[in-house]
């Protein structure tokens, strides 16, 4: 279980820093700035025109559709969600994605809008930004064409099924869900406590360190690279003499996988990928990390394109406001990492990943409630979900609001450190 988490770690900075390079990218772009502004307006100024008006209580229906209304508490809350979920990204360098779908669901959008919402954000993210990162790892051409053709039907077939699930029951779609999200977040964020509670006298596991150092492979590893079932794909031989062969049918199996989860979940699948390519196939992470950035792009363009925005589960007013929320956040959390202690951030970071538990586990008994599987009168169960939607976001709040402040109050530092770092380079 700890190597679990380990990769799932390892994964989730290797997504953060595409995250960072990619908000980046777009910041110091006129154009691309330029662009996102003329696609940002028509969003805010409906927003703006609209908050006097009395809108649905809810985002999505059971019917497909594209939505052109929206709540502008929902909207202004997309913004402060990217806001949020950018700073944990920057700040932490992992995780920051994880809230986005219990956090728009809290807002009031259905469950199976928000996924598609989140995925639809993560690649609108990724097409402003670079398609390719070789600074965050090699691509391998055999392991990522294998990975996106099981990828692709893995986010098929999981796209169906919450279609499927939700036209039969909306109730027990968002049910499953948060259920989902409660096993995840659960696991995550008790190994993130327990993580930062043994910091105090251990060193953490660095991404570098948890790599298999001595380059040996897993007992699982070693089995699977000695099935010789075609096609055969080489790799790593500039880390390994001669290099290493794994059948293709197997890479496949673990994008179906991911893909599957990415589509259920709504997020990008990368924490998946890293602890099945290093730990499942033996494939060094230097591949792995380039790999895998290679196919969230691809698998939240697929996922999010062919299986929720044609049925109209994607709503784009509020996916341009967490772009936007996002990118200021990224940037700042970033900044913030250089005048943070690192031990600081990762008990702020198991408690945001905690919060999110919370909030999607106290959502269950409503759920449960409005199924007819348990008898609780409706103002309990309300109350009850109602409490972790309180301890979600004041703990969020409370996580960003300390980030902001502390890059407030460290800004004469910061600005000297750069002015020092740019004298530096004329030299």
């Amino acid at each position: 279980m700890k190597s679990l988490y380990t990769g799932l770690m390892q994964a989730a900075r290797a997504h953060a820093q595409w995250e960072i390079e990619t908000s980046r990218v777009i910041i110091r772009d006129r154009k691309k700035l330029l662009i996102l502004l003329i696609m940002f307006l028509p969003v805010l100024l409906p927003a703006i025109a609209h908050a006097g008006f009395a809108l649905p209580g809810f985002i999505g229906g059971k019917s497909s559709f594209g939505p052109s209304f929206f709540s502008p508490t929902a909207f202004y809350g997309s913004i402060l969600v990217g806001l949020c979920a950018g700073l944990i990204t920057g700040c932490i360098g992992a995780g920051g994605g994880f809230i986005i779908t219990p956090a728009l669901m809290s807002l009031g959008v259905k469950g199976i809008m928000a996924v598609g919402t989140d995925m639809f954000h993560i690649f609108a993210k990724a097409i402003m930004g670079t398609t390719m990162h070789k600074k965050l790892g090699n691509v391998h051409v055999g392991l990522a064409v294998a990975f996106l053709a099981g990828s692709f039907l893995g986010v098929t077939g999981g796209g169906v099924l919450n279609r499927a699930i939700f036209n039969f029951n909306p109730v027990l779609s968002g049910f499953i869900i948060s259920l989902v999200y409660v096993f995840m977040l659960g696991f995550l964020g008790l190994y993130a406590m327990s993580d930062y509670l043994k910091s105090k006298k251990t060193r953490t596991l660095s991404a570098e360190d948890a790599q298999q150092s001595t380059g040996d492979l897993t007992g699982i590893a070693k089995k699977l690279q000695s099935v010789k079932i075609p096609p055969m794909i080489s790799f790593d031989h500039d880390l390994t003499p001669g290099g290493r062969k794994i059948s293709g049918l197997f890479v496949a199996a673990c994008g179906g996988i991911v893909g599957f989860v990415a589509a259920i979940m709504g997020v990008g699948g990368g924490f998946l990928t890293f602890p099945m390519f290093v730990y499942g196939l033996g494939v060094s992470s230097f591949t792995t990390v380039g790999t895998d950035i290679l196919q969230i792009i691809f698998t939240a363009g697929y996922g999010s394109i062919t299986q929720y925005a044609i049925y109209g589960y994607v709503f784009y007013t509020l996916a341009m406001g967490m772009l936007i929320g996002s990118l200021l956040g990224i940037q700042i959390g970033a900044i913030t990492t250089k005048v943070v202690p690192g031990r600081q951030i990762r008990g702020f970071y198991a408690m945001a990943i905690l919060a999110g538990f919370v909030n999607r586990l106290f959502d269950l008994p409503d759920k449960l409630r409005q199924m007819g599987y348990i008898n609780l009168a409706p103002p309990v169960t309300k109350v009850i979900s109602q409490a972790g939607v309180v301890v979600f976001f004041a703990l969020v709040g409370l996580f960003a609001l300390w980030i902001i402040a502390t890059f407030i109050r460290n800004v004469p530092h910061l600005r000297a450190e750069a002015a020092a770092a740019a004298a530096a380079g004329k030299e």
